[in-house]
């Protein structure tokens, strides 16, 4: 984040005296914590604050560690939000949030990685904690409402969820009222009632009202409490309160701008005007409002504006800083505009001088925007970008920039630029082209004029130099990272070699970037080693700059090219280098760890190192998010659908895939093995051809195509379904055209030095013209495969396909150079028909089944026996809770059982899990584990 955090919005608020008891709204909040979410939704000065500090304060939250979260609307960016929501967690635990911090802080972090962290750390929490976000109508922003959502449905059973606002939050709550897990207090729960009323009027007020006054005031106010208490400051020290209540009625609003007008008026002067001048801001202590009225005794008015209970709310235990109830201080402010209007910029000025002379620029470009000086806003803004770059806050770069006037924003290439490059990393193209060219005319000096490039230009403001010299290269990179997102592979490279030759050769953040945008076009346009050595030059500018964990990012595609490129050894040795300079010895594990232990087992899955996969997918897991880059969860779910596949479950190793797919988050990396290609190649290896065909159909790929290095893997994925199809059916007619699609796909693959590529075809090739009847030409496409796969040792393309490739495998092990490495394969192979199902647990049981149980769903079998939830089930074993659900119906279907209970009972009859006090040695192991 961009400044310090400010304590206050962490500060519970303190109890106020002589608060109404009111036992049945504690009750109801008393049942909600023992819940997942309460709500509190009512329109303002219901008392939803007050109520909540006074059941925090007398006893009802008993045993729980309370976080509390005062919202205003810069928390709408998502960067802003979860920092201060850690930061309020932080106050009721100690520790908890340090890993979902570093997400946060990581220029590549995702809001899932951030969420995941977060729930997980809040499952290590021993204690109970009650969780209070109030002021949550502030909230406005998509992602973040999406964000809850998250949060409330995976909320582990200790946290307890208290939402405050004005509105209902935009959260699920039918779903979660419908399960029983959702406690409610509106308008009609918060108003007074007579006898609440009675004791707030005649109790903590003491006025000398009736019961029928008390009545008529409930009535008109039908229980309002800020009405209540404006219409109670009003009556204090009047003669005939009973002629007072007569006279006052009206709709809601009416009854403020009524009331507040009465209490205003009974002020002396000094504390009107001290009201109205301080309106202007949101937070108040002595000294800022000693420079916004100009006078000198702030700290003594607002200590006599507490104890007078004017509707000044303290937000720290020191009294130092507080701020008007929002329902006062919009009237107040309303007054101001009506009565003093010219006076409001200049208050605006004196508040923003002295934040900045407080270091506090946000605020000081706050005021600066609400007294209507947008240079001097902009001024600050430029000074504060740098640091909200790092802290990944584009939405509030965004709505700071947006505030500005386009001509102020049009003079200033700083902001220019920033406004472009928050668009891009927002995933926004619209408008980053203007922007670019707004800032392009102040470094582009006109022929004939004299002026060096870059000087600055009559008319242009530049606040900060340091960045003003960085913006012609800046310019050239976004407009790199434009053209890689259309396609324009061409301009991509031109704009990326013109912004390394504006960059200064130590100006390894600007370098690197570039260098990685010219390693991507090159990779996309199917040049793998001229994308690898300019993606390495990235690596090292970024190392050079200590961003490990952005050379890790680096690092995992330089491991996909060098293992498209058939290098399996050189590809681990890559990872195995940058592994150990996320892990040091001493110190805290970086981000990019857990991506690195997901890129190894890839490589050891090619190279049928099952078991080391494992051990590197479950070292990724007890890393957790906090430790990965967005990607890595769905490449984690594709590798174990690998590993889940060659155990013989295959309708698991699909459910993997398809909870990958709804994980898989883009970037800028070339999605040359697309998740769906990867399911349809698995259908197809296993004889469900139909659907690897349809899924074909819809991709719209044809065996008359030409060979296109972005659609390779899904083009040999077309061949091997139709391979497929013809071992099926029997209808070999159509394999002459997939022959034809392999022989340019090889052609092109070689010529690109793919030769990962160039084995994947020439597996599918040998399965062609076996299917063909052709062993000659099956045997010598075997033999060159193996022949290029021995160098690098790979093993998963053989393995993987099952019985057919035993087969030739059986023929090759007979004769030939490569007889050694077919032996090996097929040993490997063990029983030659690696598609059948290797069960785990007693045989004898699993023979009792009509239907075995996979492995897989053993796995979900043995968490229902213990207490873990559905959700935890899914976060276990990094799966979708409707994934759980499908292996729970199945388990249930083939135990012939009905629910989770019976599910556990029978299987421990038929000893597929041990009985409780009984304890059996666990067999195989699996990328959960």
């Amino acid at each position: 984040m961009a400044g310090p955090l400010l304590q206050t919005k962490l500060h519970i608020p303190r109890r106020r005296h002589g608060a109404v008891a009111r036992p049945r709204l504690m009750e109801r909040l008393d049942r909600g914590a023992e819940g997942v979410l309460t709500v509190v939704s009512s329109p303002a000065g219901f008392g939803k604050t007050t109520l909540l500090t006074e059941w925090l304060a007398t006893g009802a939250a008993t045993g729980q560690a309370v976080a509390w979260l005062s919202l205003d609307e810069r928390d709408n960016d998502p960067a802003v939000f979860w920092t201060y929501l850690v930061a309020a967690l932080r106050t009721a635990a100690d520790g908890v949030g340090a890993g979902t911090l570093g997400v946060l802080e990581s220029p590549q972090s995702s809001t899932d990685a951030v969420l995941a962290t977060l729930v997980n750390e809040l499952a290590a929490i021993a204690q109970d904690v009650v969780l209070v976000l109030d002021d949550y109508h502030l909230i406005h922003t998509a992602e973040v409402h999406q964000g809850m959502t998250f949060l409330a449905e995976h909320l582990p059973a200790q946290i307890h969820l208290v939402i405050a606002g004005r509105a209902d939050p935009a959260l699920p709550l039918a779903r979660l009222r419908a399960r029983g897990d959702l406690v409610e207090l509106r308008a009609t729960d918060l108003r007074f009632t007579a006898e609440e009323a009675a004791a707030y009027l005649t109790g903590a007020m003491r006025l000398p009202l009736t019961a029928g006054d008390v009545a008529v005031l409930e009535g008109r106010t039908e229980g309002w409490i800020a009405a209540l208490q404006l219409a109670a400051l009003s009556l204090q020290g009047r003669d005939d309160p009973a002629g007072f209540i007569a006279d006052f009625a009206g709709d809601d609003r009416y009854i403020v701008d009524y009331l507040v007008e009465e209490v205003l008026a009974r002020q002396t002067d000094q504390v009107r005007s001290f009201l109205l001048e301080t309106s202007v801001l949101t937070r108040l202590t002595g000294p800022l409002c000693d420079a916004v009225t100009g006078g000198d005794g702030g700290k003594a008015m607002l200590e006599a504006l507490d104890r007078a209970n004017l509707f000044l709310v303290p937000l720290d235990d020191r009294r130092r800083w507080y701020r008007y109830h929002h329902l006062f201080a919009d009237v107040l402010q309303a007054y101001l505009h009506d009565e003093e209007p010219d006076a409001v910029a200049g208050l605006h000025r004196r508040a923003g001088d002295w934040y900045a002379a407080s270091g506090e620029r946000a605020e000081a470009a706050h005021h600066a925007l609400a007294g209507g000086d947008t240079a001097r806003a902009a001024d600050l803004i430029e000074l504060m970008l740098p640091a909200l770059q790092r802290g990944r806050q584009e939405a509030t770069i965004r709505r700071w920039l947006a505030a500005l006037p386009v001509e102020v924003l049009r003079v200033r290439p700083v902001l220019s630029i920033g406004y472009a490059a928050a668009l891009m990393v927002s995933g926004e193209t619209e408008g980053v082209e203007g922007h670019l060219q707004d800032a392009e005319r102040w470094v582009s000096a006109p022929e004939g004029h004299g002026q060096p490039v870059g000087a600055p230009s009559a008319g242009m403001v530049v606040v900060d130099a340091d960045a003003f010299g960085r913006v012609r290269s800046a310019i050239s990179l976004y407009r790199a990272g434009q053209a890689l997102l259309s396609g324009d592979t061409a301009g991509t490279i031109a704009h990326a070699r013109a912004a390394l030759d504006l960059a200064d050769a130590d100006d390894h953040l600007s370098r690197g970037p570039a260098a990685g945008l010219l390693g991507l076009a090159y990779w996309t346009g199917g040049d793998l080693e001229a994308g690898y050595r300019w993606y390495a030059d990235c690596a090292a500018h970024l190392e050079r700059a200590g961003h490990l964990s952005d050379v890790a990012g680096c690092t995992v595609a330089l491991a996909d090219i060098r293992t498209t490129q058939g290098r399996l050894r050189d590809a681990t040795n890559t990872l195995e280098r940058v592994l150990r300079l996320v892990t040091p010895e001493t110190g805290p594990v970086l981000r990019g760890a857990a991506d690195m232990h997901v890129a190894l087992a890839g490589v050891r899955i090619e190279r049928g190192d099952l078991d080391g996969a494992r051990r590197d997918l479950t070292t990724s897991r007890e890393l957790g998010e906090h430790a990965g880059l967005p990607q890595t969860p769905y490449r984690w779910l594709v590798a174990s659908a690998r590993i889940v596949e060659a155990e013989g479950d295959v309708d698991g190793a699909l459910a993997l895939l398809d909870e990958a797919h709804s994980r898989y988050t883009a970037d800028y990396f070339p999605d040359v093995q697309p998740v769906p290609a990867v399911r349809a190649r698995m259908l197809a290896r296993h004889g469900r051809w139909a659907g690897a065909l349809s899924w074909a159909a819809e991709r719209g790929l044809s065996v008359e195509d030409g060979p296109d290095y972005l659609r390779e893997f899904e083009h040999v994925t077309l061949a091997r379904a139709l391979v497929a199809q013809a071992a099926g059916d029997g209808d070999r007619r159509s394999l002459s055209g997939v022959v034809g699609l392999l022989d340019r796909l090889q052609s092109a693959a070689e010529d690109g030095g793919r030769t990962g590529s160039v084995l994947d075809v020439l597996v599918v090739r040998a399965l062609a013209e076996q299917v063909r009847g052709d062993l000659l030409a099956a045997h010598m496409a075997l033999q060159r495969a193996l022949t290029l796969a021995q160098e690098h040792g790979h093993v998963r393309p053989f393995a993987e396909e099952g019985r057919a490739m035993a087969v030739l495998l059986k023929a090759a092990a007979a004769k030939g150079t490569s007889a050694g490495y077919a032996r090996r394969l097929l040993a490997g192979l063990a029983t030659g028909d690696d598609s059948q199902p290797r069960n785990r647990g007693p045989a004898s049981a699993q023979a009792a089944l009509i239907e075995p149980l996979s492995p897989r769903e053993l796995d979900v079998l043995r968490l229902l026996g213990t207490h873990l939830d559905g959700p935890a089930i899914a976060r276990e074993l990094y799966v979708s809770l409707n994934t759980v659900r499908t292996h729970s119906k199945n388990i249930y279907a083939k135990l012939g059982v009905n629910d989770r209970g019976a599910a556990v009972a029978r299987a421990q009859d038929l000893d597929l899990m041990p009985r409780p006090g009984h304890r059996r040695p666990r067999t195989g192991s699996g990328p959960d584990r």
